[in-house]
């Protein structure tokens, strides 16, 4: 048996609803989807000492990067673009993984 192709999904956290519909479309295409499993905009015990709330954003931040090594291709959701999701597509394009955008003119690059 032959893997689906694997996305994994990028981009601000105050876009989670569409990276939900972004999953909900990769996944009927056929695809195995990976996104971030946690947004750290909302507001959630675990960040209420604030050298903890760093340490939890590094570790999520290596996990996605671990799941960008992972994928085979990366899907970057959103119309902005922050210095997180920057370093994320650098990343991706150096690991030589494509790269879409739901919003073409948020494209680093173009």
């Amino acid at each position: 048996m032959r893997l689906p192709r694997i996305v994994v999904i990028c981009g601000s956290t105050r876009f989670m609803a569409e990276m939900n519909e972004a999953d909900l479309r990769e996944t009927e295409a056929g695809k195995i989807v990976v996104k971030p499993g946690w947004d750290m905009k909302s507001p959630h015990g675990f960040r209420s000492d604030p050298v903890e709330a760093e340490v939890l954003k590094a570790r999520l931040g290596d996990l996605h990067r671990a799941k960008i090594l992972l994928a085979d291709e990366v899907l970057v959701v959103g119309c902005y673009i922050g210095d997180s999701t920057r370093a994320e597509i650098t990343y991706a394009r150096s690991l030589g993984k494509p790269v879409r955008f739901t919003h073409l003119e948020a494209d680093p690059a173009v």
